[in-house]
């Protein structure tokens, strides 16, 4: 069994798509996951180059680069977080990190401010904010249910961190007519 890792990967049709091209390529896909895929096989150089090729094509990349492999299971770690665990861990965010990744938050953070350019903590304020621009367009709950679901501590720290990060507070962006929200792999 092999495992590759693939950038961009941010969602679950992501997942499907890469299992497709997996399939097309004639790799056999037994585990994917966002950035990691577990296949049956050692995959061939003209395999790999072909799948290089077919996931450029839909906005993904295969990492080679191990910095940059630990990069995107950070990435994809704090997107599952935010997304699909309605950010309800009970630990703080370094601790959480540390315990999935299997690695010392240090140097985590380190090197995500050296790739990236901004910290984690950074990173994961936009993903959040992402998230409550998701909410704020569905218009489904209040601000107030929306900062509970959240984990924010109150409506208040919500909209004055939406409003660091946006310009606007969630109101002014309720009332816009652009959708102004920024896909996770362009963060």
């Amino acid at each position: 069994m092999s495992t590759l890792y693939i950038k961009n990967m941010v969602c679950d049709r992501c997942k499907m798509a890469v299992s497709q091209t997996l399939q097309q390529v004639g790799l056999h896909p037994q585990k994917v996951e966002l950035g990691e895929v577990s296949i049956e096989e050692e995959p061939s150089s003209v395999q790999l180059s072909t799948l290089r090729t077919a996931l450029k094509e839909l906005g993904f990349e295969l990492l080679d680069d191990r910095r940059q492999q630990t990069i995107d299971h950070i990435k994809s770690t704090l997107i599952r977080l935010v997304h699909y665990h309605d950010n309800q861990s009970s630990t703080n965010l370094s601790d959480y990190l540390s315990s999935e990744l299997r690695q010392d938050y240090s140097a985590l953070s380190k090197l995500f401010s050296e790739v990236e350019g901004k910290t984690i903590e950074r990173y994961y304020i936009e993903l959040r904010i992402e998230r409550v621009k998701e909410f704020i367009r569905y218009d489904e709950l209040t601000l107030t249910q929306i900062a509970l679901r959240m984990n924010y501590s109150s409506v208040a720290y919500l909209s004055s961190q939406f409003k660091s990060v946006t310009g606007m507070t969630p109101s002014q962006f309720k009332g816009m007519k652009d959708n102004l929200r920024t896909p996770l792999d362009k963060l």
